[in-house]
C-alpha cells in the first residue's frame, strides 16, 4: 500500500500505454500509482521513438505544466516549463534556455514494444 510518497523513478517493464496515444510530435503525462508511491511523469513522441521525463522543473522543482499534457512549446520543438519559461531539447532534457541554463530534466528511461510504451 502506497504511503503517499512522490517517487522519482519505476520500475522497469511497466506497460503505460499504447504508441497512438501519444500523438507524434506531442506530449502525454503519466501518473503510476506505485505500492512505495505515486510517480507523475511524461513522455514525448517523435515519430517511433519515445522520451520520458520526471515531471519536475529542475530549476524550481515543480510540475512543468499546469495544464494536462501541455509540455511542449507551441512549435512543438521543445518542452517548456510553464512557471519560469526553461526550455529543454526533447532528445536529452538539457535547458537551452530560461534560468537553469545547462541542467537538465531528470529522465525517465521508457521504450516502444510492439506498439505500447513501457519503463525501461
Amino acid at each position: 500500500m502506497s504511503d503517499g510518497a512522490r517517487l522519482t523513478e519505476t520500475p522497469p517493464g511497466v506497460k503505460i500505454g499504447q504508441l497512438d496515444d501519444i500523438a507524434d510530435g506531442a506530449a502525454r503525462n503519466y501518473v503510476l500509482e506505485l505500492r512505495s508511491g505515486r510517480f507523475h511523469g511524461f513522455v514525448v513522441r517523435k515519430g517511433d521513438a519515445v522520451f520520458g521525463y520526471l515531471d519536475r522543473c529542475p530549476h524550481a522543482l515543480l510540475p512543468l505544466t499546469w495544464e494536462l499534457d501541455q509540455y511542449l512549446t507551441s512549435d512543438k520543438r521543445l518542452i517548456n516549463c510553464r512557471w519560469h519559461g526553461a526550455l529543454f531539447r526533447i532528445e536529452d532534457g538539457k535547458c537551452v534556455g530560461g534560468p537553469c541554463m545547462g541542467a537538465r530534466l531528470t529522465p525517465w528511461p521508457v521504450e516502444v514494444r510492439d506498439g505500447a510504451v513501457f519503463t525501461a
